[in-house]
């Protein structure tokens, strides 16, 4: 070995086996602890981690003593009760997962949450922060959550729904007068929702530091060398916490950029982490296992089947990109105008046909512009982008989805994006001839991960049991034809429990929509079609829809 100042020098270590192999329990080889040492690195290791393996047994006495003192410590330390102020009935693995946070953050640790999709991250997240804001009553906590634009919403509304206690808003920069923009974080809500694009052009605005930071979808920062991963490690937090569906997508690489926001310094230097493991190595691997599992926790759908029930339905809200949010507002306006023309029932009648066609258009405009206008082809649409986020994470986990839609129009709107993508996809509507053939294509080949279908055209007949999930990408008057197009999925034959997501776009009569259904819920027990339902609707009913 070349030793600084001393030349070339044979180095031998009188280890035994047993004690070469506590070293490899530990997730450390010999050669490579002597080259981090040689090369000034510390290698950082839990307690528990260390407890466990024989290393223990080969440790100077003191530092053994030291060990053992803080493993018993570790194990007094009580199991957290969950808020009283959630609003949820927690499964097993979810309030697991909640523990875990907790444990973690008891003694300022970061921790990566990598359940799979639709398993509850967001709800144990809620969980653990309501937590945290119990454990210090008097100081409100500060929460920077960094998240794909698609998602914003979601949080706004699941922490409404699961933690009404905790208070948050989407962050809008507050100009000032030098033109410069900053969040005031000293007073204000719990949690500040910000978008990974906003996190790297408005990073100055940011910096304050939070008492907890928040990475959902951190699949984002996999690329330790881009700016928006960069910019995730310098922020100032006293709690970290990633939430990922897939923390490995192609390389182990992805897994060191997510522990050097995490927990900076636990797999070293990227130079280090590079040598150390070889993902085509099986041992190296087992290696990074053992010395990350107790940061991070992950379930498959497959291990907590038992704890999900057979169906999940969840709604994902979305924000109208800025010439969407216009074009939207402009036939708004135009209708809320007829409106105001409107005063009997007999008025409303002789208009119904223009306020349908008002309504279909303000549907239309939701899912894409283009709808209403191909002159819009290249404008954007906020439902199209969180639909291909969501598709292409299910497609690194290996799932097979169904995206239903009532335009037939807009499936092949996503059928050219998915192809200029390159994901495989295929696509059933009314005019479709070999429906059968394209039935067991989608059963039989995994790589078809996406089957477009029309909600009318696929909504009877058609047994889907390869997917797990679905997709509804417009919201359909009647909740009994929403039903059914889940089921294609959910019935004899499928053994993975299905998750369904409507795309909602956020301040909309899509909304509207959904709130009409639980309203009047008797409304939609028939199974009506859509032409029936200007019969249905009547003047206070459209005025609803309509209001602000």
């Amino acid at each position: 070995m070349n030793l600084p100042r001393k030349g070339w020098r044979r180095l031998s270590f009188a280890l035994e086996q047993g004690q070469l192999a506590a070293l490899k329990d530990s997730g450390l080889e010999l050669a490579q602890a002597v080259d981090l040492a040689l090369r000034g690195e510390k290698q950082s290791f839990h307690t528990l981690q260390l407890r466990e393996t024989p290393l223990l047994e080969v440790l100077p006495q003191e530092q053994r003593s030291d060990l053992q003192r803080r493993a018993k410590a570790l194990a007094k330390i009580p199991t957290p009760a969950v808020p009283t102020t959630l609003q949820a009935e927690l499964r097993p693995y979810q309030r697991e997962g909640f523990e875990f946070l907790a444990f973690l953050s008891t003694h300022r640790l970061g921790a990566i949450l990598a359940d799979d999709m639709g398993l509850g991250k967001t709800v144990q997240t809620l969980t653990w922060l309501l937590w945290l804001q119990a454990q210090r009553p008097k100081k409100p906590l500060r929460v920077l959550v960094v998240c794909p634009k698609s998602v914003v919403g979601n949080w706004a509304s699941e922490t409404a729904r699961f933690a009404p206690s905790l208070s948050v808003r989407t962050w809008v920069p507050v100009k000032k007068r030098s033109s410069e923009t900053r969040v005031a974080v000293d007073e204000g809500p719990h949690l500040i929702v910000v978008n990974y694009t906003q996190l790297r052009l408005q990073a100055e605005d940011l910096r304050d530091p939070w008492d907890v930071v928040i990475l959902d979808e951190a699949q984002f920062i996999k690329n330790p060398s881009s700016k928006v991963a960069q910019v995730a490690q310098s922020l100032n937090a006293e709690h970290r916490l990633v939430l990922t569906g897939t923390p490995i997508e192609n390389r182990l690489l992805d897994l060191w950029s997510l522990f050097a926001f995490t927990l900076p310094g636990l797999l070293g230097t990227q130079a280090s982490f590079r040598r150390r493991f070889d993902q085509k190595d099986a041992s190296s691997l087992e290696r990074l296992r053992r010395q990350v599992r107790h940061f991070m926790i992950r379930r498959t759908k497959g291990q907590v089947a038992s704890d999900l029930p057979p169906r999940t339905e969840e709604d994902l809200v979305v924000e109208l990109e800025t010439e969407q949010a216009k074009l939207y507002q402009a036939e708004l306006k135009r209708a809320r105008a007829q409106l105001l023309k409107v005063e009997t029932a007999t008025q409303f009648d002789r208009m119904r046909f223009n306020f349908l066609s008002s309504l279909l258009r303000l549907r239309q405009i939701c899912c894409h512009p283009a709808l209403i206008d191909p002159a819009h082809a290249d404008l954007p649409s906020a439902k199209l982008e969180a639909l291909l986020e969501h598709v292409q994470e299910l497609r690194e986990s290996g799932h097979q989805v169904l995206v239903f839609s009532q335009f037939v129009g807009m499936l092949e709107i996503i059928q050219s994006r998915l192809r200029h993508t390159e994901i495989p996809c295929l696509i059933l509507t009314g005019q479709t001839q070999d429906r059968d053939d394209l039935v067991r294509q989608f059963q039989s080949d995994r790589n078809q991960t996406v089957f477009l279908l029309s909600l009318k055209a696929a909504g009877f007949g058609l047994n889907l049991t390869a997917a797990s999930y679905v997709i509804l990408y417009d919201p359909w008057w009647n909740p009994a034809v929403e039903a059914q197009a889940i089921d294609r999925t959910h019935r004899i034959g499928q053994v993975s429990p299905v998750n369904a997501y409507r795309l909602i776009a956020k301040d909309s009569i899509e909304q509207k929509i959904r709130a009409l259904q639980q309203e009047k819920a008797s409304l939609f027990k028939a199974v009506v079609q859509e032409e029936s339902v200007g019969a249905l609707m009547d003047l206070e009913t459209l005025r609803k829809i309509l209001s602000e």
